[in-house]
């Protein structure tokens, strides 16, 4: 499979093919490049059902885990925009890495290496962290039996539906309401 901007020029005489250094490197050894289809490590477009997956459900079925998120929300300073926040998440590299055999992970585990700091004069509503942490089980289910299916660094994790059971049907991670730091300013 070859994506059309790979391919500069083709004709019926002769094509033209852009690969990357590290993909020459590999067939010039006649061997396999590490991400090529051959490896079963698809790199291309994930099917649409998994396009909208959050940041937070992509963790949940992470293999490797080596970051701490720390989120900074502020509420607006108007009166009359009460739900109005900005803010930013911050990916933070520890020097611990951890490598599942058993997936997913589960709300401790995620909650283990999330801390959300809210600033402003109330405290979130669920609403709010429904927005920011949003999980489902179905969907995050089926895309680990994908990832299963269709990335050999998966073919021989195990999926635990007891784990899956901890979380909501559509709803926030478990336990990351206690998780936040309030700054009342």
């Amino acid at each position: 499979m070859l994506d059309k901007s790979g391919i500069p020029v083709c004709t019926s005489d002769s094509s033209t093919l852009n690969i990357c250094g590290q993909c020459f490197r590999s067939l010039s050894r006649a061997k396999v490049p590490r991400f090529a289809l051959a490896n079963k490590l698809y790199r291309g477009q994930m099917p649409p059902q998994f396009r909208d997956l959050t940041w937070v459900e992509e963790m949940v079925c992470a293999i490797y885990r080596n970051m701490a998120h720390v989120t900074r929300l502020y509420q607006s300073s108007d009166p009359a925009q009460p739900f109005v926040f900005h803010g930013n998440t911050c990916a933070h590299e520890t020097n611990i890495v951890s490598t599942a055999k058993v997936l997913p992970r589960s709300p401790a585990d995620i909650n283990g290496m999330l801390t959300v700091v809210f600033v402003g004069p109330s405290k979130l509503t669920p609403r709010t962290l429904r927005t920011l942490f949003r999980i489902r089980k179905e969907l995050v289910w089926s895309f680990l039996r994908w990832l299963c299916n269709h990335n050999r660094l998966y073919e021989h994790i195990i999926l635990d539906q007891s784990v899956m059971d901890l979380y909501p049907e559509d709803g926030t991670i478990p336990g990351v309401a206690e998780r936040v730091i309030y700054d009342h300013e």
